[in-house]
């Protein structure tokens, strides 16, 4: 019987029967010390955390440094570990998004909990909370993942309440944009 990795070395090309994307196997593979299930569960966290984060059409050093952070705390991994599944992700999702956003998205919903989607919901809003406030380009993108997770619009507006003040779409312009403080 031939190991989950050596399936994955010969059909890097395709979805196996796990639901398993090209971009989830690229990170777990860089995980093989850890748990095949807990490795495709922090490629898929940490790619929909560069997903947001990239929805603005940047991603920053901050919010690359908050994202290590959040994959560290989640995965109970050392930081050598988290930035390297963090820099993979962030890759995967600069070359490949679109569908692949939607494709890692399901595949996360169909390995976690509700629990664990909703933790990756106030994620993903802390995420974009880091630099600049939270715009409206990742309001739509939190959006659009939540729908794709199956949470509750009430998810969305709990996840979002967390982090009100830090929402450009409620802030006075004449403010301008949030600061780190």
């Amino acid at each position: 019987m031939t190991s989950w990795f050596e399936r994955l070395k010969v059909n890097a090309s395709r979805t196996d029967d796990k639901g398993d994307t090209d971009t989830v196997r690229r990170i777990v593979s860089e995980l093989e010390r850890l748990d095949p299930a807990r490795a495709r569960y922090l490629a898929a966290f940490a790619y929909l955390l560069s997903r947001v984060s990239r929805a603005d059409l940047k991603i920053g050093p901050l919010e690359t440094e908050r994202m290590g952070e959040i994959v560290q705390r989640v995965g109970v991994l050392p930081e050598s570990q988290a930035t390297l599944v963090i820099e993979i992700a962030k890759a995967q999702s600069r070359m490949f998004g679109g569908t692949e956003d939607f494709l890692v998205t399901r595949e996360f919903r169909n390995i976690s909990t509700v629990d664990q989607r909703r933790e990756l919901l106030a994620c993903v809003v802390e995420i974009a909370a880091t630099e600049d406030g939270i715009s409206a380009i990742e309001e739509a993108e939190i959006s659009k993942v939540a729908r794709e997770l199956d949470l509750t619009h009430d998810d969305y507006i709990a996840a979002l309440q967390a982090r009100s003040s830090e929402r450009n779409v409620l802030r006075n312009p004449a403010r301008g944009p949030a600061t780190q403080d």
